[in-house]
């Protein structure tokens, strides 16, 4: 189960952190990222995390902005968002995946949260 809190409203230029706290800790979590759906758009990867060794992929439009980093001990995910944008505003949902496949940002999750909210202005 993946539970996401930290969305808010904010304003141009603001920061916030996503968590995603993952009830289960197992090998279904191989590959963990954050997705994101704006009003009107297709749901976008933002940022993927391959948990084996930490090695992180990024959509262009934040990579260098946005952070995707675990908590091991307490089965934590983040994405901590310095410098939002209105076009940042969208449902950010945290998801994860079985080993095998890509863990890039277009990697094909199995396991979703329900989303938290941003809405930058």
């Amino acid at each position: 189960q993946l539970v996401e809190s930290g969305g808010k409203s904010v304003q141009t230029g603001g920061s916030l952190r996503l968590s995603c706290e993952v009830s289960d800790s197992s090998d279904s979590n191989y590959c963990m990222g954050w997705l994101r759906q704006g009003p009107g758009k297709e749901r976008e990867g933002v940022a993927t995390i391959f948990t084996p060794d930490g090695h992180t992929y990024y959509t262009p439009s934040v990579k260098g902005r946005f952070t995707i980093s675990e908590d091991k001990d307490n089965n934590i995910l983040y994405l901590q968002m310095p410098g939002l944008v209105p076009e940042d505003t969208g449902l950010y949902y945290c998801a994860a995946k079985p080993y095998g496949g890509s863990c890039r940002v277009d990697a094909e999750f199995t396991d979703w949260g329900q989303g938290t909210q941003v809405t930058v202005s």
